[in-house]
């Protein structure tokens, strides 16, 4: 099957089954898959044109609202903290979008900044795989505190399970404040937009939304609890994604020389394939070791990195 905008010809059941296997594994393990979409689309399919972060960001607007919709039910999405993150991503996505066409069309300086990208996910998740490595009793300690608070402030969720619901107590200009586990966490506003903005333009260039970089961003430097953050890193994501297509395919007319809008029948054959993978996923999570999925996504994140930083040696 050829698909016009992408320029390539594949089976039509190969997107969706190629995007399913990603999201299956990489939901077991905490992270989107879009970002490993977009090096299959590039060295497998040869679709390296800059339609093809548009065409990425399609992925996330089919997969994400099922896990955006668990948040909402659950009481954990921070409403404040996420419009805060559109806020600051909107126009990030918008500039990354102009800075992937205008600087950005050579295949090859894309590889390397995509490489550059996946460099940082993927040693990220190095140093949190040893770090959680190092400190086994922790996590064993933060679980037996949640099960206890769990008692005293909770939603109840099929099946009689529980967890906390998030508290808001103050949102302002200055800052968004909020309980969680009768723990206070506080974040500043101004520093969490301006954060998002460079995410966005990130994101942008890249077209992931920028979801797999501001989640660990907001525990690594606002200290801000995992469980919280998720919901409102999706949804942004997913916000940012519709406004990334719609302004790629806006300014599509302005380049005719090469392809800028999204593939739209490609986006939404990935798409389909993510939402099934996601949903399987985490209903299979419990019986696949999180660590092994995780360390196999970082060695094949750090292989795609280091082959597209070292391709800036072909030239």
């Amino acid at each position: 099957m050829h698909f016009h905008t992408a320029g390539v010809d594949v089976a039509p059941w190969i997107p969706p089954l190629v995007a399913f296997v990603v999201s299956f594994f990489t939901s077991m393990g905490g992270v989107s898959g879009a970002f490993l979409l977009l090096p299959f689309q590039m060295s497998f399919l040869g679709y390296t044109a800059p339609s093809v972060s548009a065409t990425n960001q399609l992925f996330n607007i089919g997969a994400i609202p099922s896990g955006v919709i668990r948040y909402i039910r659950e009481g954990r999405m921070v409403w404040p903290l996420t419009w805060v993150i559109v806020i600051g991503t909107v126009p990030g996505v918008v500039i990354g979008a102009l800075v992937r066409v205008v600087y950005l069309p050579d295949p090859t300086d894309f590889r390397l900044f995509a490489g550059l990208v996946l460099l940082y996910l993927g040693t990220r998740m190095v140093r949190d795989l040893f770090r959680r490595n190092g400190d086994k009793r922790g996590p064993i300690r933060a679980e037996q505190r949640f099960r206890e608070l769990v008692k005293q402030r909770g939603v109840t969720l099929g099946q009689g399970s529980v967890v906390p619901a998030v508290v808001m107590q103050r949102c302002d200009a200055g800052s968004v404040c909020y309980e969680f586990s009768g723990e206070r966490y506080e974040v500043s506003t101004v520093g969490l937009a301006a954060l998002s903005l460079i995410v966005g333009v990130v994101g942008g260039i890249y077209g992931i939304g920028g979801g797999a970089i501001i989640a660990p961003l907001l525990v690594t430097f606002f200290k801000l609890p995992v469980y919280t953050v998720a919901g409102a890193a999706l949804l942004g994501t997913f916000v940012t994604s519709a406004v990334g297509v719609a302004f790629y395919q806006a300014i599509a007319p302005l380049y005719p020389d090469f392809s800028v809008a999204p593939d739209w029948l490609l986006g939404l054959l990935f798409g389909l394939g993510g939402m099934v993978g996601m949903y399987f996923g985490a209903r299979c999570q419990k019986y696949v070791p999180a660590l092994a999925i995780k360390w196999m996504l970082s060695v094949i994140i750090l292989f795609i990195a280091a082959r597209y930083t070292l391709s800036i040696l072909d030239r």
